[in-house]
């Protein structure tokens, strides 16, 4: 049997990868990586965990259709792994949250090979722990989404978070403002350039990628910016 495992990492942080994700890794004969233009942060973070691996960069350029790649990249895997052997490919956060790996796993579906998901803790989770503040209390309605808000749905919320918010931010705290919530920006959530922002201007004048707005009706701390 061969066997193909989507790691989830973490948002950052080295201690916050599960016990089964470094196990898998420590198991695997081939990690696939997803290739960046510097250092590529998901590698850094498991670093100590895959020295003497066989590492395989795969790239998925952002903002482009990556439909192709996908494709031949679970190819590329399929030809890789071989009989017995295990393969991972780690992701940031949770494999199966706006992740790149899931069109990689559809992908794989069509070929002779175990697929399974280990998950990880999300940018969010991490957040709301850094925060002090629950994602969700009893009778709560909690609204995940990618860089838009749908306004219909924000009504019907008491918490929200927005991740990938470095190009729609201004327009995004407007909604919140609108609809009564307040917020609080976090950037590299659990990375040593972590900051987090509760200033509407420094919000605005922040435009790392790694960014999240994560927002409540009812805060419990207390910190929020209104």
């Amino acid at each position: 049997m061969r066997e193909f495992y989507g790691v989830g990492i973490g948002p950052g942080d080295k201690e916050l990868i599960t016990l089964k994700g470094y196990n898998t890794l420590r198991n695997s004969d081939y990690i696939f990586i997803p290739k960046s233009k510097g250092e590529s942060l998901a590698g850094s973070i498991v670093s100590d965990y895959i020295e003497g691996k066989n590492i395989i960069e795969i790239e998925f350029p952002m903002g482009e259709s990556n439909s192709d790649r996908y494709a031949e990249a679970a190819v590329l895997i399929n030809e890789t792994i071989k009989e017995g052997q295990i393969g991972a490919f780690i992701t940031l956060g949770d494999p199966m949250t706006y992740s790149t790996y899931i069109y990689l796993m559809i992908e794989l579906f069509k070929f002779d090979i175990k697929v399974e998901t280990i998950p990880g803790i999300t940018s969010f989770n991490a957040a709301a722990a850094c925060l002090n503040e629950p994602i969700t209390l009893k009778g709560d309605n909690f609204y995940l989404c990618d860089g838009q808000i749908d306004d219909d749905i924000l009504k019907k919320a008491s918490s929200v978070c927005i991740l990938k918010v470095n190009k729609n931010k201004e327009n995004i705290i407007n909604i919140l403002e609108e609809n009564g919530f307040k917020y609080v920006y976090v950037r590299r959530c659990t990375q040593k350039d972590e900051k987090v922002l509760y200033d509407k201007d420094e919000i605005l004048n922040d435009n790392d990628y790694m960014s999240l707005i994560f927002a409540r009706k009812e805060t419990v701390n207390n910190l929020f910016s209104t």
